[in-house]
């Protein structure tokens, strides 16, 4: 355990967890706002990454190969909204159908299963050669996208879709059309996704069919402990813009976490189990946390009760 290769290797991690902060954002979306688990993610994120790298190998500037990664994020978050929505299958077993439907559809973009672009050829939007560089151009990404989707949810649209999400009961009392608005959420959710796979494809220089394969445990990962950590700095002061900023801020912490534990020597293979750990630790802290101020409240209550029970017994003597 060299102290030197853990230091060398934080760099790439934080740039790896930026990069991933992206798609991130594109969870929060599903989790917290619209309040059901996506799992086409999966999916999207090697769609993202397979649409990048077979545009660059066409002649498609990297930077405009993000675009069509985002629009084939667009239209596989729009797949699993028509499945919910107009099909009527629920929103897990829809997201699964999806994330199944993009494995064969990734194999027949990309022509076989794992595609490569290198930085030698083609002037990548982020590569691991150059990670400095990379932290940098994902941070102003990332900037500008937080400053979006800050002003997006701010609007009469964004409105909407946070309202289905909060109380989508009410929500149709209000005249708002629930099933556009989650078709809407999902489709920007997932294009967020296919953004990030493309970014991913580039970094790594290749894509793969499996690249996604436990992205929705790592999403979850970060919105929670970004949320964890942000509630316990800020409390009630938490706004949109800063939960955004602490899940891409949660995605880093994790990457950091999984680099320190392979550092102290745990398998590669365990990885999985760890972040299946991780995120049902961090899942259970809000609510033992909800849990022991509710039993706190409740001891307090039945003193007050007590203390005013006694009073009244002692005057009750006193008078006779």
């Amino acid at each position: 355990m060299d102290i030197t290769s853990l230091i060398t290797s934080l760099p790439p991690s934080v740039s790896q967890g930026l990069i991933w902060g992206i798609m991130a954002i594109g969870v929060y979306i599903t989790f917290k706002i619209l309040d059901v688990a996506d799992l086409s993610v999966d999916g999207t994120l090697s769609l993202g990454g397979a649409m990048a790298v077979v545009m660059i190998l066409k002649g498609v500037p990297p930077a405009v190969a993000l675009v069509w990664s985002f629009g084939a994020g667009l239209i596989a978050g729009l797949a699993t909204g028509v499945l919910y929505t107009v099909l009527g299958i629920p929103v897990l077993l829809a997201g699964i159908l999806t994330q199944i439907s993009l494995y064969s559809i990734n194999l027949n973009i990309m022509g076989m299963s794992n595609l490569a672009v290198s930085i030698d050829n083609y002037n990548l939007v982020v590569s691991l050669r150059n990670v400095t560089a990379a932290i940098l151009v994902t941070a102003i990404i990332l900037a500008v996208l937080i400053a979006l989707m800050y002003w997006f949810f701010g609007t009469e649209l964004g409105m909407t879709l946070r309202a289905t999400g909060s109380n989508p009961n009410m929500s149709r009392a209000q005249g708002i059309n629930t099933k556009t608005a989650t078709v809407i959420a999902l489709a920007l959710s997932n294009g967020l996704v296919g953004l990030a796979g493309g970014l991913i494809a580039q970094y790594q220089g290749n894509a793969d069919v499996n690249m996604g394969r436990g992205a929705i445990v790592i999403g979850l990962a970060a919105v929670i402990i970004g949320e964890v950590i942000g509630e316990a700095i800020f409390g009630k002061r938490m706004n949109f813009a800063l939960r955004l900023v602490f899940a891409v801020i949660g995605a880093v912490i994790y990457y950091l976490v999984i680099t320190f534990v392979l550092w102290l020597g745990f398998p590669s293979q365990d990885m999985k189990l760890f972040s299946a750990i991780v995120v049902a630790v961090f899942l259970a802290v809000p609510y033992l946390k909800q849990q022991r101020a509710t039993s706190f409240s409740r001891a307090g209550q039945a003193a007050k009760k007590y203390s005013a029970e006694a009073a009244g017994d002692k005057e009750g003597s006193e008078n006779a």
